[in-house]
């Protein structure tokens, strides 16, 4: 009895682990930093470098408070503590929009790759 209930706890149970939080993360930090695009913080306009430098500080001030991808994008890439102005992203070859936007499709795209 206990190996049947063995066999059908370990075939219910997924042959690949998801993703964990930190890489997820890492994927959207990377997908920062490597935009064609400019950032605008507070009326300024910032490299992607520049930008994902800032989130990572961001990200490492709430890292507590973090426990989902949507959790980080709210708490550390949405707007400024300071004047409450949100953060945008002016790709290259589009409209600028917010980048917490930005992000979520980003992640919303990565999701499902991961799932196919």
């Amino acid at each position: 009895m206990l190996r049947v209930f063995f066999l059908l706890v370990m075939s219910a149970s997924p042959l690949v682990a998801a993703e964990s939080l930190e890489q997820t993360i890492n994927f959207l930090l990377h997908r920062i930093e490597t935009a064609d695009a400019t950032f605008i913080r507070n009326g300024h306009e910032h490299t992607p470098k520049e930008a994902v430098a800032h989130v990572r500080d961001k990200y490492e001030h709430f890292k507590n408070e973090i426990k989902t991808p949507e959790d980080f994008i709210r708490l550390a890439a949405t707007k400024s503590l300071l004047s409450g102005q949100p953060y945008l992203i002016r790709p290259r070859e589009g409209k600028e929009l917010p980048l917490h936007v930005w992000l979520t499709n980003a992640l919303r795209e990565h999701r499902e790759n991961e799932a196919q």
